[in-house]
């Protein structure tokens, strides 16, 4: 499901319990500087994550300042974020001239310790090849490193590598728990293009060998994904970026089934079997 870019007012895009994604939790936050935002989230873990400008942020009482380093746009520097624990009460304050800023959530239902992921603690894989049009850039903010210390929650930022090419190629699903072929998590991706212009498509087919559907992606769309193999792409001349949540039903691991018709690519992108053992 492909949902237009709206000025949401700082409310949700993703609320709890929606009936596509019901294990994903979103709002994109614009704040001027000196203004607050707080928020609580009952049931869902959440992770703050500037996408441009910079915030303390507080959760219960413990305080994480000057929270992101970017200015102009998602190219700007290198991602931040704070880890708020299931049903706690956070609040940011916008430090900078402006901000805005991600909030990923995932349902869990266990309350853990707030901490805080540094530029410095970034986990990034490079993989793909000009040659295979699938070059790109995963930078994870909560990803395998934090295996022991969060839920079900899995945050990342994609980059196309170069101008146009593909992305979640080889087509791949993850909508059905069945260890150790594949997991249920549901996924949200926030679309950003340079230049802002820019365009690409989401595909998703949610039967094999049957026609599936394209959604015309554009800076600020958002995509979510229930079920199918879903597979971007970014048209030629444009760099592509892609916010994405994450959350599993039964585990955070999250174990992709590659289409069968194309798996066989798997093994002629270099690179990607590192970067599919990084989503755990």
């Amino acid at each position: 499901m492909h949902i237009t870019p709206y000025q949401n007012a700082n409310k949700p895009i993703i609320d709890v319990n929606d009936a596509h994604v019901p294990l994903n939790y979103f709002n994109i936050v614009k704040l001027k500087k000196g203004q607050a935002f707080q928020y609580q989230v009952p049931c869902y873990e959440t992770s703050v994550v500037p996408a441009t400008g910079t915030v303390d942020v507080e959760i219960e009482g413990v305080t994480f300042e000057g929270l992101g380093n970017r200015g102009t746009d998602v190219w700007d520097g290198e991602p931040e974020g704070v880890y708020v624990p299931t049903g706690a009460k956070a609040q940011m304050v916008c430090v900078s001239d402006a901000a805005e800023v991600f909030i990923a959530g995932a349902q869990y239902d266990k309350v853990l310790a707030p901490f805080e992921v540094r530029a410095a603690d970034i986990e990034m894989v490079q993989y793909g090849s000009d040659e295979t049009k699938t070059h790109r850039k995963i930078k994870h903010i909560l990803g395998a490193k934090y295996r022991e210390k969060v839920g079900r929650l899995l945050v990342s930022e994609l980059f196309t590598v170069g101008a146009g090419g593909w992305s979640g190629f080889p087509p791949h699903k993850h909508d059905t728990d069945r260890l150790p072929l594949e997991t249920r998590h549901d996924e949200t991706y926030n679309f950003r293009f340079r230049p802002n212009h820019g365009f690409g498509l989401q595909l998703v087919q949610r039967e094999d060998d049957k026609l599936g559907e394209a959604y015309h992606i554009v800076n600020g769309s958002t995509v979510i994904l229930k079920q199918g193999y879903h597979p971007c792409v970014s048209a030629p001349g444009y760099e592509m970026y892609y916010f994405t949540i994450l959350g599993g039903l039964s585990q955070r691991p999250l174990v992709q089934f590659f289409q069968a018709t194309h798996a066989y690519q798997i093994e002629t992108i270099p690179g990607i079997k590192d970067m599919i053992a990084k989503f755990k």
